[in-house]
Formats: C-alpha cells, sequence, structure tokens
C-alpha cells in the first residue's frame, strides 16, 4: 500500500466523526489489515481500535492471577501407568480449569518453529501478494483478513489472521496455500492433526467413556487453523489482541511464539499462559462442553496488546462434523437422573452461525441451554 495513501486512510479512521461504519469500511478497503497500519508509520491508535470507556472500567475490576496453569507431559503414553497419569492430569485440567500445556507431545520443534516462521513470512510480504487472500467469505478454504468480527465489535482488535478451513473438505491442494508459508504449513496440519487424535481419544477416557467415543462421534473431523499476527502497539493499554471470548469448536490446540500475551479467566482473575519452548497450548471448546453436559470447562481467554511484536500464533480448531450435518448434544452415557442432559441438540453449523451473527464476546453458549 502506497504510504500517503495508508497515511491519508488513517486521518480518516483517527477523525473525530460518529459514522463509526465509515472508518470501519475505510480500514477494510485497504486490504493491509493492522500491519499496513504500522507500515505507515502511526504513533496512536486510530478511534477503531480504542476499547470504549466502561470496557476500560470493568477492566479495572478484575483481578490478575500468579496461578500456574497445567502443563501436562504426555511422554510416556503408550505405557499403562504413565497413561494412567496423563488421563488423570487432563480431566483435573479440563474439569478445574479448561486451559493446560503439553510438552512432550511428538511434534519435532523444527516443525513448531517452521510454522511460525512461515506465519510471519506471509504476513510481512507485500501488501499485494497478500491481496490475492483477503477475503470475508467464510466459505474460502483460505483467506486473509483482519478481525473477523470487525462490523459486530464494539473496538476492532490488533491483529491480522490467516485462515486455513478444512471444515467443508477434509482435504486441501498444496497450491491453494500461500506459496510462502505452503511446505510448512502442509506439514504442521498433519501433525497437529494426528495429536489431535490422540488428545480426543485421552478426553473420551477421562470422561470415563471407551477411549475411541469423541472420535467415533466425528470430534475430530473438521479442523480450521487460524494464524494471527499481532504487531506491536504504540498503545496497547486502550485496545486488545483479541477480545475475550470462548471458541466455537470442540477443542484448541495453539503454537504460540516467545513474546506471550494469552490470558484465561481463573477464578474470575486473568492467568497468564506463559509460552514453554516446544509446548502447545489446549483449551475445552464450547461444543466440548455440551457434550460433556459441563463436566469440561471452555473458560473466557483473550490476547492482550504488547509494545513488543509482532507476536505470532496459529489455533487449530477442532470443529467437528460440519458437512455433512452431525447431530450433537451431551453425550448419552453422561446423561442420568442425576444428571440431566444440560443442552439441547444442535448442527455444528447452527452453532457456528450464530457465533459469527455477533461480536466473538458474547458467548453462544447459553442459547443451547435447556
Amino acid at each position: 500500500m502506497d504510504k500517503s495513501i495508508a497515511k491519508e486512510i488513517t486521518t480518516q479512521l483517527g477523525a473525530d466523526n460518529d459514522d463509526r461504519l465509515e472508518h470501519l469500511k475505510a480500514f477494510d478497503d485497504t486490504k493491509a489489515g493492522v500491519k499496513g497500519l504500522i507500515d505507515a508509520g502511526i504513533t496512536s491508535l486510530p478511534k477503531i481500535f480504542i476499547r470504549p470507556v466502561d470496557e476500560l472500567v470493568e477492566e479495572s475490576n478484575i483481578g490478575r492471577s500468579q496461578a500456574q496453569v497445567p502443563v501436562i507431559d504426555l511422554s510416556g503414553i503408550q505405557s499403562d501407568d504413565q497413561r494412567k497419569r496423563i488421563v488423570s492430569e487432563l480431566r483435573r485440567a479440563s474439569e478445574e480449569w479448561g486451559f493446560f500445556q503439553v510438552v512432550n507431545h511428538g511434534i519435532p520443534e523444527s516443525v513448531l518453529n517452521g510454522m511460525i516462521d512461515g506465519i510471519c513470512k506471509f504476513h510481512e510480504q507485500d501488501t499485494e501478494l497478500k491481496k490475492e487472500y483477503y477475503s470475508r467469505d467464510q466459505l474460502r478454504k483460505v483467506r486473509y483478513e483482519s478481525n473477523i468480527d470487525l462490523y459486530h465489535s464494539r473496538a476492532a482488535n490488533w491483529r491480522d489472521s490467516l485462515t486455513i478451513s478444512l471444515v467443508a473438505c477434509n482435504e486441501l491442494e498444496p497450491d491453494e496455500l500461500p506459496q510462502v508459508c505452503r511446505s510448512t504449513a502442509i506439514d504442521y496440519i498433519n501433525h497437529i492433526t494426528k495429536l489431535g487424535g490422540t488428545l480426543f481419544d485421552l478426553l473420551s477416557e477421562a470422561l470415563e467413556m471407551k477411549m475411541d467415543n469423541l472420535r467415533a462421534m466425528e470430534c475430530a473431523r473438521g479442523r480450521t487453523f487460524v494464524c494471527h499476527y499481532y504487531p506491536a502497539c504504540p498503545e496497547p493499554d486502550l485496545t486488545l489482541g483479541a477480545n475475550r471470548h470462548t471458541d466455537p469448536a470442540f477443542l484448541t490446540i495453539l503454537l504460540q511464539d516467545h513474546i506471550g500475551g494469552l490470558q484465561f479467566l481463573h477464578d474470575n482473575q486473568w492467568t497468564d499462559v506463559p509460552p514453554i519452548p516446544g509446548g502447545l497450548v489446549i483449551n475445552i471448546a464450547d461444543l466440548l462442553q455440551i457434550v460433556s453436559n459441563n463436566k469440561f470447562k471452555s473458560v473466557e481467554h483473550r490476547v492482550i496488546a504488547n509494545r513488543i511484536g509482532p507476536r505470532i500464533s496459529v489455533a487449530c480448531f477442532f470443529i467437528g462434523a460440519a458437512v455433512p450435518a452431525k447431530i450433537y448434544g451431551p453425550v448419552k452415557e453422561l446423561i442420568s437422573d442425576r444428571s440431566p442432559a444440560l443442552y439441547r441438540e444442535f448442527t455444528v453449523r447452527e452453532y457456528l452461525d450464530n457465533f459469527f451473527s455477533r461480536s466473538i464476546d458474547k458467548s453462544v453458549l447459553d442459547h443451547f441451554k435447556i
């Protein structure tokens, strides 16, 4: 994007004008994302990124926790004794925290670092090359955009995203991916898909069901990889990298670089999820809370903005069988007279349509409660 044009757009975005939609469209039409604003040399936040006053006031009322997120070592998973330990630790983390990290998960560190590097290269290449992928069409397999809820949220978030969707179709042709991150993305997707299957087996055991129950329900089938780029922010106290939200999936596996910034709510306090070299962050998502009938927790989380950057992260959302539609609801083995179903049945498409029709900070879970 030409710098003179970028600076003009930045001026429009910061103007004292009540027409927020006009400002959002001006930003969206650049197809340059937040990275384009940084390239234009901005030194203060455009108005559309500044959080409402009531949010900032509410922020001051939420404490900060020094609690340590559970870290689960997956080594020795084939040994009966070690597997019992892993399942026990995973059950406790899923019931009490909703978040945990895994180490010794079998994915080479070179694959993780390669994915971080490839995604950074995609976002930092020339804007004209990225524009080819810019779209808000959620049916596109590969798309680049800034803020999936740009036109629904009260304040835009300080991030851009490359999305790789394997929801409607389980296969992806290599040439559908950007050349700059093609080989690293394919390698990473294959490894994470395998790890996801392993985790669903462990989660089934943690729910005291047959090991293959969740996989048989096709919870691991649809996957979406969302590859975020959070540039350094000139005024991080006024905005967020990602608003507080829960995930519209069964399970999320997150790869994050060394910078940090991810936080989740634990005992009504924001708790940091510090990066661990070679580690991956796992969180229980909404659909697993539903099928487990509230045994496992899907908790709110967010990403704070930072003066240091860029921060790179890659979230893999295991969404389940969306195409063709499959009916989901609390697992029958977990329902009894003493523990009746808390949620109605639904399809993944119904859940996603509800989620994407609003700002991501508005929970959808209540809509499906009985």
